[in-house]
């Protein structure tokens, strides 16, 4: 494990190095793809809203902070039942201080964002347990696509997040299709990652799709069609597009593991332009296990900006210490960078300041 700045670069160090030796004083363009899932609804699955209806509003109210630093959709902040901010507060801190665009891409939402937004004809995500849970997984994959080789030419470098509650389930459900071994390992916006809850969800799933597809499920529109969530492709789109021609960087946790897996079986010869951007909460995680996830799919490196909170005079920003929601929203990516366009400039104190600012801000403005 090694550090560039405040970027933790790991497993692969030199890798690492060589990834952020690519990027550095670069222009990068942000966009954060947006879905949800009713898999999300399922009581104890996901943290991301204070009751399982309110995930609906989430990704709109996340893309919405972005572009005008408060949220439209709901009053307020998007909050776990705790009270714990969006990871959003990061990602717009970020983008800001370093003055990096970004966009948006509607996946599937059940809510609309009042945004700008890219449009790929998705459908928001079904209950995984139905074996049905995306309707159109090839098709949001080639309009993303197309999108992704355009954008690679208004930018030095693509980062690519994502919003959607309940993505840890879709995505293990999509990796355990896939053949991959991701039981115990995805993460969670919990502190108690609820892995057994999550994976019977899965298994569910699983059984019914095979029962009624009658198919083995590797294949990754087979398996994102039978178990996954709109984000998916969208994201693997994007990103496959993009890194035809320059470097992305895949902008979250363990959900970003199953976009890798699915990239590297529809495009393969992408994966030298790819890392994962997170956060350290992601890769200090005791309750999850990116590296043994991402080490059984492809040899990208992990980055992890190297952000705490622990001397917040927010009880709200100091619970990230203690496990709670972690990454989202490309929060650890958008940081990534934030640095690297400054080379180095922007460090992990200046940015804890202004997610400080910005989130005192968001506050006094819903009181």
């Amino acid at each position: 494990m090694g550090r560039v700045y405040d970027i933790i670069t790991d497993p692969n160090e030199d890798e690492g190095r060589a990834f952020l030796d690519r990027i550095i004083g670069k222009r990068p363009l942000f966009i954060c793809v947006i879905g949800t899932t009713e898999t999300a609804k399922i009581p104890g699955i996901s943290a991301a809203g204070a009751n399982p209806q309110i995930t609906d509003y989430t990704p709109p109210a996340d893309v919405e902070l972005l572009y005008y630093g408060k949220c439209k959709s709901i009053d307020g902040v998007p909050v776990t039942p705790e009270g714990i901010p969006t990871p959003a507060i990061i990602t717009m801190s970020a983008l800001r201080l370093a003055e990096i665009p970004y966009i948006v891409l509607n996946a599937g939402v059940n809510v609309k964002p009042k945004t700008p937004y890219f449009e790929v004809d998705g459908k928001p995500g079904r209950d995984i347990r139905s074996g049905r849970a995306v309707e159109n997984p090839e098709e949001i994959f080639e309009r993303s696509l197309l999108i992704g080789r355009n954008l690679s030419g208004v930018a030095d470098y693509l980062v690519v997040g994502e919003s959607i509650p309940g993505g840890t389930t879709t995505s293990l459900a999509v990796l355990l299709a896939m053949g991959v071994d991701a039981e115990g390992k995805v993460s969670s916006s919990m502190p108690d990652n609820p892995h057994e809850l999550k994976i019977r969800v899965a298994r569910e799933g699983l059984e019914v799709a095979k029962r009624s597809i009658g198919a083995s499920l590797a294949n990754p529109f087979k398996a994102i069609s039978a178990v996954g969530d709109p984000m998916i492709p969208a994201c693997a789109g994007l990103i496959c597009g993009a890194a035809e021609k320059i470097p992305v960087l895949m902008a979250g946790g363990t959900q970003m593991c199953s976009v890798l897996n699915v990239v590297r079986n529809l495009s393969p010869k992408v994966l030298s332009n790819l890392a994962i951007g997170t956060t350290r909460w992601i890769i200090e995680d005791k309750t999850s296990d990116i590296r043994g996830l991402v080490s059984q799919i492809a040899p990208v490196p992990i980055l992890a900006i190297n952000l705490n909170f622990s001397d917040s005079k927010f009880k709200g920003l100091r619970a990230y210490e203690r496990g709670v929601v972690k990454e989202g929203v490309g929060a650890g990516g958008s940081c990534i960078a934030a640095v690297m366009k400054t080379n180095g400039l922007l460090d992990r104190y200046l940015l804890f300041r202004e997610i400080e600012k910005n989130y005192e801000a968001l506050l006094a403005s819903v009181r």
